[in-house]
C-alpha cells in the first residue's frame, strides 16, 4: 500500500493511526470480514471457500478474525443472519 501511495511504510502506519485510529493489518482484516459477511448472508459457499475468497488463508484464520472484530465465529454469524433474515421476512403459506 505504502508503494502505491508513494511514502514510506512508517509514513502510512502513522496516517493510519491518525486517519482511522487502527493499523495497515487492522484494516485490512476489517475489510476481509466485511467482504466475508456479504458472502455469509448472500451465498451457500461453504465457510473454507468464503475464506480463501476473502483473502484469509485458512478457515481458521477467517474465524479468529470474526471472534477478534464480531465476538463470533462465521459459521455463527451466518446461522444468526439467517433467523433474523427468516423473522423479517413477510409471511408466505405454506404449500
Amino acid at each position: 500500500m505504502a508503494g502505491a501511495l508513494a511514502v514510506s511504510e512508517r509514513h502510512l502506519s502513522r496516517l493510519f493511526r491518525r486517519e482511522l485510529a487502527m493499523t495497515c493489518g487492522q484494516f485490512v482484516e476489517r475489510l476481509r470480514v466485511e467482504a466475508a459477511q456479504t458472502l455469509l448472508e448472500s451465498g451457500e459457499e461453504p465457510v473454507p471457500a468464503v475464506a480463501r475468497a476473502c483473502g484469509f488463508g485458512s478457515a481458521e484464520t477467517m474465524r479468529r478474525a470474526f471472534l477478534r472484530v464480531l465476538g463470533v465465529s462465521p459459521s455463527a454469524y451466518r446461522h444468526r443472519f439467517r433467523l433474523a433474515d427468516q423473522r423479517t421476512a413477510p409471511w408466505r403459506p405454506v404449500s
